[in-house]
């Protein structure tokens, strides 16, 4: 498994770190054996798994349950479960209990918060104080898609990038290990990724940030419009659903079961 020094090291090195989502067994199963650098369970498992339009609703039980599955498959990979809306925007010690829960039930080794804002910054200092690793998250935020009002790029007049910017090195010094920033122009992932000491990963903000992340359902071709940022690997839903049709007809026509799946007695 790797480890925060060795993220370090790859920035360093300028040697890219792969990061994506999983939030069941199997998915992260396949990502493990991929050799995938970084398991994010994301609250994107509001979207892609529950059907919502947005990740407001999904609960701490949500993520936990979510992260002990993946956790379970993963068992060498570095996991970073997403702490969900309004489990960090209250109060410090809710914070703190919070996060404790995500680590010590899923046997994460970090987790994810959104924003730059100064009651983020205080979040960030505080799981740190209570040795909780802390990825940061900048950019598009979904858990804020009522203010943003849609998912669009961010960051697109100078002054919003010099306030971007500017978040992000407050998120260094506050203690965050990793930066995830997700849909801005190309320059400004660049920017930032070259500020910062602290490893950038990208969704959607281009070629240079220290690693990417996309979302198993995105790369599957399993979501319905996926966002320009995503590449689609294989179109996975007409494969099932070619598959699935096929089931049906079979078992309508009495195609299926055939002799070999089928059981008989034992020959005495």
């Amino acid at each position: 498994m790797k480890t925060i020094k060795d993220f370090y090291k790859m920035k360093s090195q300028s040697k890219p770190i792969t990061m994506l989502t999983a939030y069941d067994f199997y998915s992260a199963q396949i990502a493990q054996q991929s050799e995938i650098d970084i398991v994010l369970v994301g609250d994107s498992l509001g979207n892609v798994i529950q059907g919502k339009e947005n990740p407001i609703t999904v609960s701490l039980a949500d993520m936990i349950y979510h992260g002990e599955i993946v956790r379970r498959a993963a068992t060498e990979t570095f996991v970073i479960v997403d702490m969900p809306y309004m489990s960090y925007h209250l109060d410090i010690t809710q914070t703190k209990k919070n996060a404790s829960k995500i680590m010590i039930k899923t046997q994460a080794n970090a987790v994810k918060i959104e924003g730059g804002s100064q009651s983020r910054i205080d979040a960030i200092k505080a799981l740190i104080d209570c040795e909780i690793p802390v990825c940061a998250h900048l950019g598009l935020t979904p858990q804020s898609i009522n203010i943003l009002g849609d998912y669009k790029v961010q960051a697109q007049e100078k002054n919003e990038q010099e306030i971007l910017l500017r978040q992000a090195i407050e998120i260094e010094k506050a203690g965050a290990f990793m930066l995830v920033i997700e849909c801005v122009p190309e320059e400004v992932g660049k920017k930032i990724t070259e500020t910062l000491k602290i490893p950038t990963i990208g969704i959607g903000a281009g070629r240079y940030t220290d690693g990417q992340v996309l979302v198993w359902h995105d790369i599957l071709g399993l979501t319905e419009k996926p966002a320009k940022f995503v590449k689609k690997y294989i179109d996975l839903k007409q494969i099932l659903k070619d598959n699935v049709s096929l089931y049906v007809k079979e078992t309508r026509e009495r195609e299926f079961p055939k002799i070999e799946n089928v059981y008989f007695p034992k020959k005495k």
